[in-house]
């Protein structure tokens, strides 16, 4: 299963697409027996739904993807409902929770940069990349994404954990924490680490990333070995 994201919509409209439509952070899905799904509709007008905001994301399995917003007051067709996105991260697909976060922040980009920061003009929406014109000054905004280190510690065969204040019970994380402006990845990693618990690590290793829609964030792990140091609990 892939996805091609475009900009650009199909001209032909009676193929069934994927609709990821969003009442503020809550997404539609429907439910059939125990499987969750985004609804698929060749014609949003079969939801019987009134869009706010709506831009074409691209391709997955051959079908088109939408994102939509809609009013806060809006109820749900019979047999679906909103529901928060992060809730729905155990229920749908890998792809399909990507896309959906995808979705999201491409709404909230555009609900969010309705007017230009340098200027304050109405932007336009370019019709050839995703991204906002100032038709005035010229200034373009892009989706943003803001990146985020994440890294596991280990000492021997131990992990290290830590829990905030507002973790539900039971629940601890690995070290996290948002880029600067002006650092590369690793200093980050470090510097987190001496702020959030006080140690010095080694052997600092590249892991992977993921896009993390909470709120527009891109993940990038690493995995890494305490080498000095005394924990500090906060």
């Amino acid at each position: 299963m892939k996805f091609f994201p475009a900009v650009t919509p199909p001209t032909d409209l009676t193929t069934p697409a994927w609709w990821f439509v969003f009442r503020q952070d809550k997404l539609l899905v429907c439910q059939i027996d125990t499987n969750i799904n985004i609804p698929i509709w060749a014609d949003f007008a079969q939801a019987g739904l009134t869009p706010i905001r709506q831009h074409y994301l691209g391709s997955f399995n051959e079908n088109p993807c939408y994102t939509v917003e809609v009013a806060a007051s809006t109820a749900a067709p019979s047999g679906m409902r909103f529901q928060s996105l992060r809730a729905l991260l155990p229920e749908l697909s890998d792809e399909l929770f990507a896309l959906s976060g995808r979705a999201l922040q491409i709404i909230n980009w555009d609900k969010n940069h309705q007017f230009c920061g340098r200027c304050s003009a109405t932007m336009k929406q370019s019709e050839h990349e995703r991204a906002k014109r100032c038709p005035v000054c010229g200034l373009v905004n892009y989706p943003r994404i803001a990146p985020a280190i994440i890294v596991l510690i280990t000492r021997g065969q131990q992990l290290l954990l830590s829990r905030a204040r507002h973790f539900k019970p039971g629940m601890y994380s690995v070290q996290a924490g948002f880029v600067e402006v002006g650092e590369t990845l690793e200093e980050t990693v470090r510097r987190e680490i001496r702020e959030e618990v006080g140690i010095e690590i080694k052997n600092l290793r590249y892991f992977g990333s993921q896009p993390w829609p909470f709120p527009n964030s891109l993940m990038i792990a690493f995995l890494a070995e305490y080498a000095s140091g005394e924990l500090n609990v906060n």
